[in-house]
């Protein structure tokens, strides 16, 4: 009897995906697609938006392998924004900027444009989500998306938020990205406004798995107790 192929299945991030995973990165980052022609440099965009994750939160680092130990999707974030960014200030722009320094000029391509944010961790901090305390990046490999496979990182993501106590997850996309927001709606995101949000949209939504959507409206997400801080 012939072997069946193995079934894509969510597992923890390894070290030894690391490859894989800026592979992924790299072709979504333009709007869902490859991203190449436009940051030529295949490290710079993983070097943002996926590997300090995977450094700096590897218990919150899942990837959908395609069953042959091949990465071909991912989900990476963190439980404390701002906890995170004091990290990535102190930890991890000291390990890349031998690589990309903090520019001397103001940035006249979209690459010079990603080393400055790169060097301004302090963005992702805005009052606005305070009640979002976690964030995400999630991204999948064409051939595996519209399958469930997004939904199921997701699911996987969000639980593990949960059992940490973090009531509730934010994200920052391209506004122009459409097929992206169409699936956050079906996830249940809801936009967060944001004084000013440049060419992103921010959404977020509560981590209990099997919420409805909210048809606009906020999470309920619990104030934290006086003299205690949020998880």
């Amino acid at each position: 009897m012939p072997l069946m192929n193995p079934l894509p299945a969510i597992r923890a991030y390894r070290p030894a995906d690391r490859a894989a995973v800026a592979d992924v990165c790299v072709s979504t980052a333009d709007l869902g697609g490859d991203s190449r022609a436009l940051y030529p440099d295949e490290e710079l965009m993983p070097t943002l938006f996926a590997a300090p994750y995977c450094h700096l939160e590897p218990d919150l680092a899942f990837v959908l392998d395609d069953g042959s130990g091949r990465a071909v999707g991912y989900v990476v974030g963190t439980g404390d924004t701002a906890e995170f960014v004091e990290r990535f200030r102190d930890t991890w722009i000291p390990r890349v900027a031998h690589r990309y320094p903090a520019p001397a000029t103001p940035p006249r391509t979209p690459s010079e444009e990603m080393v400055e944010l790169l060097h301004a961790p302090e963005r992702m901090i805005l009052p606005e989500l305070d009640g979002y305390p976690a964030h995400l990046h999630i991204d999948l490999l064409p051939d595996f998306q519209r399958r469930g496979h997004g939904r199921a990182l997701m699911n996987t993501f969000l639980t593990a938020l949960h059992d940490r106590g973090v009531p509730a997850v934010h994200l920052g996309m391209v506004t122009a990205n459409r097929p992206a927001r169409a699936f956050y709606d079906r996830l249940g995101f809801h936009e967060i406004p944001v004084g000013d949000p440049g060419p992103l949209t921010y959404l977020g939504r509560s981590t209990v798995v099997g919420e409805p959507a909210y048809a606009g409206r906020p999470p309920t997400v619990p104030a934290p107790a006086p003299g205690n801080p949020r998880p």
